[in-house]
């Protein structure tokens, strides 16, 4: 299975079937920076706004996934559930919603612009999670200290960060610097791209790994 970061909150996820799904595509109008045109089977948004909703930069006529649901696409499920864009109940933001993904046997989740702090009802909703995209840059979403919150409720055996400035960003957030520093030296890896390839040795069991992807091109 690949990962690969398209920038913001923006990931193609790859099956080894080939079955690809994008989660968030962005507009250059909002985040600063453009989201590369790539192909996928389906795209999930977890709310309509500019920096989560560009279906222009998905290509290949995928399905478009937009509401609490379940679907089944080539192999791959996909299930979405309601929260919040704030602490407010969505009274500043409106709703978010949280994606999950089976791929490869492998659980993925992706919490688009998730607002709501940790509780056992959420945590208990999203379930078990190997791999936990999360939004760190508060501002519009949790932050660093709210989403280290999230992965010791979750116990994902990976952790991706998003949602947080590169040297590009116009969006008024923070850098990923304040959540990298909540975890030991030995949990953080850093990718020297955009892409990951997936395989057993993440799965290990010991520790949560955090996976710091390059930024230079955002």
């Amino acid at each position: 299975m690949k990962i690969t970061w398209l920038g913001h909150s923006a990931f193609r996820l790859e099956e080894s079937t080939g079955t690809a799904v994008v989660a968030d595509p962005y507009s250059e109008s909002l985040v600063g920076y453009r989201m590369q045109k790539v192909a996928a089977d389906a795209v999930t948004v977890s709310h309509h706004h500019r920096d989560h909703d560009d279906l222009s930069r998905v290509e290949g006529d995928p399905e478009v996934f937009d509401t609490v649901g379940f679907w089944e696409l080539k192999g791959v499920d996909v299930t979405s559930m309601h929260c919040w864009h704030d602490d407010a109940q969505g009274a500043k933001r409106g709703p978010n919603l949280i994606f999950k993904y089976r791929m490869d046997g492998v659980d993925l989740c992706h919490l688009g612009d998730i607002g709501e702090e940790c509780d056992a009802r959420t945590g208990d909703l999203i379930g078990t999670v190997n791999v936990l995209m999360i939004p760190v840059g508060g501002n519009y979403t949790i932050d660093a200290v709210q989403a280290k919150e999230y992965v010791d409720f979750l116990m994902p055996d990976i952790v991706i960060p998003m949602h947080f400035r590169t040297p590009s960003c116009e969006v008024d957030i923070a850098k990923v610097d304040e959540f990298l520093d909540l975890f030991d030296e030995e949990q953080l890896v850093y990718i020297d791209g955009d892409t990951l390839e997936v395989d057993r040795e993440y799965f290990d069991g010991d520790s949560t790994k955090v996976i710091v992807f390059s930024d230079k091109n955002f």
